[in-house]
């Protein structure tokens, strides 16, 4: 995704979408049309209605959403029309002042590092041949731009992949928090109509995104979704993120469950619940718990940079299925090799209806197969001038042990991550598009885990 700051004017979206209209036409198949989408963020219909300008005129029809939807929602329309792409005007769990421009192939997964470098190249040339733009009212009168709700395909694939009803009739009392976000009503209207309740908060529209630092599903930004569990008697909460491709979850007694012990629940649900077998695809990031559950129900396990622009190619090459990452982004066979947060969300339900267990014996169920794992991360903000010290001091780093843990070996897969023995591991990670580095760990006793994150704090000099 190619992320710019909302005080941008309309024009760098124009020229950003004249570069991809570029891209798509070079590629070939760009008559097959793209899908144009937008989250619920400070005008993104504005921004959105400016690409389907741009690429109408240059000769690509548009399929434009006619109201925001979330991102998993447009990629599935990629492929149930068929289309060579979409882009989709959203900044998934950025803070408000933030907008972007999202970029999806036809086979509705992340750009690649090579297609994003290739249409950065082309703004050059889209600058230097002008801006083409059709008016909006011009592109639909010529049948360049066709009006779309891209929400009832997607439900209806989603009820090929979950028994609905059954989940309908579960008797789970569930709380969804879109955050504002364009997820709102996706999940209560999947189980609406029988015995379980579902309490959604938050499910207006607020470009602001109140009460919450961003509109990603962790902890801190949690307050509302905590009360709301409480005032409910809710045995679970799902909270998606502001293009909803990503998933928080919450059980019933407000614990937030962490992305890699989610990630894991997913793994173990498709593997034991549901017999499925297939390799699974992660991160660098993620848990080490899904190492585990290939030793244990005989599936390759492959590991990769963070983020889908790696996890999406190689869950295609492997026919994965399941990939995911420590954002709280997960993926699955027979849907698209890309993050959906709804998909995740109705699995963790249907694992609970299963199973007939709250999240607290799930986990201990999943504890007992793979030992116990414990996580955290912190994120440090720092200038430019100190993450450039920062990367110069952990290209040498090799210590002997952390925090009394024994390191048995360094990846630089991306970022350093020191393997620690056991499955635990430490990885100094610095951000691509924040002014951060983030340190994070996952380790076999709750005692070890901030031991080892200050650790590695100490070891970077920040």
């Amino acid at each position: 995704m190619v992320r710019l700051q909302s005080s941008h004017r309309l024009r760098r979206r124009r020229l950003a979408a004249q570069a991809t209209a570029l891209y798509y036409k070079q590629q070939g198949g760009h008559e097959r049309g793209v899908i144009v989408g937008y989250d619920t963020r400070f005008a993104s219909d504005r921004f959105a209605d400016a690409v389907a300008e741009v690429m109408a005129a240059n000769g690509i029809p548009v399929y434009l959403c006619s109201g925001p939807a979330p991102t998993p929602v447009i990629g599935y329309s990629i492929l149930e029309r068929g289309a060579a792409g979409s882009v989709v005007i959203t900044s998934s769990h950025n803070p408000a002042e933030w907008s972007g421009f999202k970029v999806r192939t036809d086979y509705a997964g992340a750009a690649s590092p090579e297609t994003v470098a290739e249409i950065e190249s082309l703004l050059a040339a889209a600058a230097a041949g002008g801006v083409k733009r059709m008016p909006l009212e011009d592109a639909k009168a010529r049948g360049l731009v066709q009006m779309i709700d891209p929400k009832p395909p997607y439900l209806r694939h989603l009820s090929e992949l979950v028994d609905l009803d059954s989940l309908r009739d579960a008797g789970l009392r569930v709380v969804v928090d879109p955050m504002f976000g364009a997820g709102a009503g996706y999940l209560r209207e999947l189980l609406s109509g029988g015995a379980t309740q579902v309490f959604e908060i938050r499910g207006d529209r607020n470009p602001a995104f109140p009460g919450m630092h961003n509109p990603e599903p962790i902890t801190r930004n949690l307050d509302a979704t905590r009360e709301a569990i409480a005032a409910n008697l809710a045995a679970v909460a799902l909270a998606t993120d502001g293009d909803a491709d990503r998933i928080g979850v919450m059980d019933g007694n407000g614990r937030f469950v962490n992305q890699l012990e989610t990630f894991a629940l997913l793994a173990y649900y498709l593997l034991e619940v549901r017999g499925l077998r297939g390799p699974i695809v992660k991160s660098v990031t993620t848990t080490s718990m899904v190492l585990r559950l290939g030793e244990i129900y005989g599936v390759p396990v492959h590991e990769t940079g963070v983020g889908f622009k790696f996890l999406g190619p190689k869950m295609r090459e492997t026919d994965a299925l399941i990939a995911g990452e420590e954002s709280g982004g997960f993926a699955f066979r027979g849907h698209m090799p890309e993050r959906d947060g709804v998909l995740s969300g109705l699995y963790i339900l249907d694992l609970m209806a299963r199973r007939e267990k709250d999240l607290p014996g799930l986990l201990s169920e999943l504890f007992a197969k793979v030992g116990p794992h414990y996580y955290d991360r912190i994120d440090i903000t720092m200038t430019q001038e100190a993450l450039a010290r920062v990367q110069h001091t952990i290209s040498g780093l090799e210590p002997p042990e952390i925090a009394g843990l024994l390191v048995t070996g360094i990846d630089r897969t991306d970022g350093l991550r020191f393997l620690l023995g056991d499955g635990a591991w430490a990885l100094i990670r610095l951000s691509g598009t924040e002014p951060l580095m983030r340190i994070y760990c996952e380790v076999r006793g709750q005692d070890q885990v901030q031991p080892v994150l200050q650790a590695v704090k100490e070891m970077t000099g920040a």
